[in-house]
């Protein structure tokens, strides 16, 4: 479809102006998980320890496995611009993908038009494209499985598309909240196939042919994991737990429903929730629409927030991302299917209001606030950095990538590399090293004191006074401090 192409060149050519604007502005690496994954990806091959064994972490792997190469170059590790070009790539991916299927729905060119409007207009959503973050791999990753399970159950037919197959693994490999969606857009799909007709028997060959792929992913990451950090999958242990929502189920989904209104506008949402809604009925109630089902599934985004902040996870207004774009896709089919006048007054009101609300050039969008929190760290870190560089002759340096990963990658413009550094991803030689205390092992030691109530080499400090024997204080700043053995 010639329209979702030329959407989808257009979203490149906003994504690559804003690229340049927020690169000029100092916040393509603003948010410090942009940076820990840049670390992340260059610590396979940049390492004390090299090898496949760096890749098991609590993230998943496909984003480090595609940056493992280009984050090698110190151009690409200290910018990030090959990552974010990737990331400018995925949101004309995720345009694409999602005008196509507002167009398969519809019929609307104006409501495929309006869904990419509310897409790429939207500044959070602009932002996190523009960064080596996860979410825009994650959204075309997704987006596409959507498209191309809506176009497959009509075709009645067991054999899945390569494409698919590659899409639902990309997926599954990407991020968390992929999960719930995949198992929601398959069950969907198999619901829908039976609706037009297929026999049980059919629905269970698809259903393994379907669900093989995602399950196989899961598999081998979670072996992967174990093999490598000890547990099938880390759920807890890497973040404080947060009592605002913790064990509070329906405050914990209202959460995920500000947050995503507040990445975009209530309107919107209210709207998209409404098509959504619209949606699900017409699917359980017409069989020849049952395929509609599929596309609804994206509203399992929200699945994950909810149950984490349910959890105690503390709250961050980014996991609510792709409800965002979700939002805006559901409401381009909310225009779509209403009469020509009705949907181009709805069409001028959605994009009218995100634009006087949220436009584009908001600087201080909730996500752009959210980036920047570790700034005023940063700028005090950089006194750590000095004295560091200052008195540096080739001693490795302790330090948690857990907590400190984006400071290692700030260190790169000073010079140093992954393998400068003794961190978790170095298994026995980390572990002997908080054992015994680092004295024996590295000539510098960096701790967080303030994040989180401290990293694991600070609690082991607090509670272990004779840790750092050996170790001499010499600096902090910006919640870090750094020792050098004397």
């Amino acid at each position: 479809m010639i329209i979702a192409r030329a959407l989808a060149a257009a979203a490149i050519a906003v994504g690559l102006a804003a690229w340049v604007v927020f690169l000029r502005m100092g916040l393509v690496l603003a948010h410090y998980d942009a940076k820990a994954h840049l670390v992340v990806a260059r610590r396979i091959f940049d390492n004390i320890t090299p090898g496949w064994q760096q890749i098991g972490a609590i993230w998943l792997p496909l984003p480090h496995l595609i940056h493992a190469l280009p984050t090698q170059l110190d151009l690409f590790y200290r910018t990030g611009a090959f990552a974010s070009l990737v990331s400018v790539a995925c949101l004309g991916v995720t345009t694409y993908a999602g005008a196509r299927l507002v167009l398969l729905m519809t019929g609307s060119r104006l409501a495929a038009c309006v869904a990419a409007a509310l897409l790429v207009l939207n500044p959070n959503i602009l932002y996190i494209h523009v960064t080596p973050m996860t979410e825009p791999l994650l959204l075309a990753a997704v987006s596409l499985v959507v498209l191309w399970l809506y176009e497959w159950v009509p075709l009645n037919q067991d054999s899945v598309p390569v494409r698919l197959r590659l899409a639902l693994v990309a997926a599954t490999w990407t991020r968390y909240e992929a999960w719930p969606v995949l198992a929601a857009a398959l069950a969907a799909a198999l619901y829908a196939g039976w609706r037009l007709g297929a026999a049980p028997g059919v629905i269970a060959r698809r259903a393994w042919r379907l669900g093989v792929w995602p399950a196989a992913a899961v598999g081998l990451f979670m072996v992967n994991s174990r093999i490598t950090v000890g547990d099938w999958l880390v759920s807890d242990g890497f973040y404080v737990p947060d009592p605002t929502y913790e064990g509070e189920l329906l405050r914990s989904v209202l959460a995920v429903w500000w947050g995503t209104h507040e990445l975009g506008t209530r309107v919107t949402e209210v709207i998209a929730c409404a098509a959504a809604g619209f949606l699900v009925i017409r699917a359980l109630t017409r069989a020849a629409a049952a395929p509609l089902l599929v596309p609804a599934a994206l509203v399992a985004y929200g699945v994950l927030p909810a149950l984490a902040f349910h959890a105690g996870h503390p709250f961050r207004i980014r996991y609510m991302l792709p409800a965002a774009a979700c939002s805006a896709l559901f409401a381009g089919v909310a225009v779509g299917f209403l009469r020509r006048e009705a949907a181009a007054v709805l069409a001028g009101c959605l994009v009218g209001i995100g634009l006087i609300q949220s436009p584009p050039w908001h600087a201080d969008a909730p996500l752009l606030a959210e980036a920047q929190w570790d700034r005023p760290s940063s700028d005090g870190r950089r006194e750590v950095t000095g004295c560091l560089a200052a008195g540096y002759r080739g001693d490795k340096v302790m330090a948690s990538m857990g907590s400190l990963a984006h400071y290692m990658q700030e260190l790169s413009l000073a010079g140093f590399t992954i393998a400068d550094f003794i961190h978790e991803g170095n298994g026995p030689i980390w572990a002997h090293a908080v054992e015994t205390g680092p004295a024996p092992h590295a000539g510098w030691m960096l701790v967080e004191e303030q994040a989180e109530g401290g990293d694991v080499l600070a609690r082991r400090i607090r509670d272990d006074p004779p840790f750092a024997q050996g170790m001499e204080r010499v600096c902090d700043g910006g919640g870090v401090a750094l020792y050098r053995r004397r």
